[in-house]
């Protein structure tokens, strides 16, 4: 509970830093940021090669407390984090509108805690903390509303703007394992707020299976555990694409028996929503003796 708090206090508040009227950085400030990423690359490196996996909790628990230090040198938003993104997930909004700090240890041989942070530029820093609330959320999962004291814990591995009503939405693409039976891809839409941000909103064309007369809130792929599910922008469909999945033991309730079924599903934008696409890349079934182009074999 004590190093839950710590997360908390020091990331969840907006944290301020000196003032960044140029978003160049100077040789003195360069010396600074070099010699504190090496600091948490080498705490970085413990948290997840240490041999007692309870201590990687501590571990991260003070990287957290570097990276807060860290960000507040002046312009900092704008220092690449050349050798540390080697070791943790650092990635840019689309739209380069904040970047985010992101990774996962593994306490245990069975779990894993998502750790993230997301930043935002300007003359003074600003930095959200996210805390994993995933385990919590049970078959609440894909309707919940949530804050940045209560993320759906993930790595993020894409994060796309839309405009919906003059908001601007983040669908946040990104991969959770914690679980000791199955794997999950989300889509998880963001918006960000004066003092913080929400998780989830209404824009997927999907009804919930709680409240039918409502849609999700956020889209969870959940599949068999040591398999592989897709999920990912096509570029040239100009759609979010992702693998169908089927049961096992044709049980839709067991989502652990759940694996690709060779067919593709996908989302595309519809101005206001994600608009779900079935059968986007239909299997050909051929008849006897007739090829893949369609022409009979001699």
């Amino acid at each position: 509970m004590k190093q839950t708090f710590i997360f908390i206090s020091v990331l969840v508040m907006l944290v301020c830093g000196g003032a960044a009227k140029a978003q160049t950085i100077s040789p003195q400030d360069m010396e600074k940021f070099r010699i504190m990423e090496d600091s948490m690359v080498l705490t970085a490196d413990s948290m997840y090669e240490a041999f007692l996996p309870d201590t990687h909790i501590a571990y991260s628990e003070r990287l957290v407390r570097q990276l807060v230090r860290t960000l507040k040198i002046p312009n900092s938003y704008y220092y690449p984090f050349d050798t540390l993104k080697k070791l943790i997930n650092i990635i840019y909004s689309d739209d380069n509108a904040f970047k985010m700090f992101n990774w996962e240890i593994t306490p245990s041989q069975i779990t894993k805690r998502y750790y993230g942070a997301i930043q935002l530029p300007g003359p003074t820093l600003k930095l959200f903390g996210l805390l994993d609330y995933s385990e919590q959320l049970g078959k609440g999962a894909e309707d919940s509303i949530l804050t940045n004291r209560k993320w759906y814990g993930a790595i993020v591995y894409r994060i796309m703007p839309q405009e919906v009503r003059g908001i601007k939405v983040y669908t946040m693409f990104g991969f959770n394992q914690a679980s000791a039976i199955s794997n999950k891809k989300v889509l998880d839409p963001m918006i960000l707020e004066a003092n913080g941000v929400s998780f989830g909103a209404p824009i997927f064309d999907v009804a919930s299976n709680v409240f039918p007369n409502r849609r999700i809130n956020r889209f969870i792929l959940e599949y068999k555990k040591h398999t592989q599910a897709s999920m990912n922008w096509d570029a040239e469909r100009k759609m979010i694409v992702f693998d169908k999945l089927v049961s096992q033991v044709n049980d839709p309730n067991r989502k652990y028996t759940f694996v690709a079924s060779g067919q593709y599903d996908g989302f595309i934008w519809g101005g206001e929503s994600w608009m779900y696409q079935r059968d986007i890349m239909p299997i050909t079934i051929l008849k006897d003796g007739e090829s893949p182009l369609g022409i009979e074999n001699k």
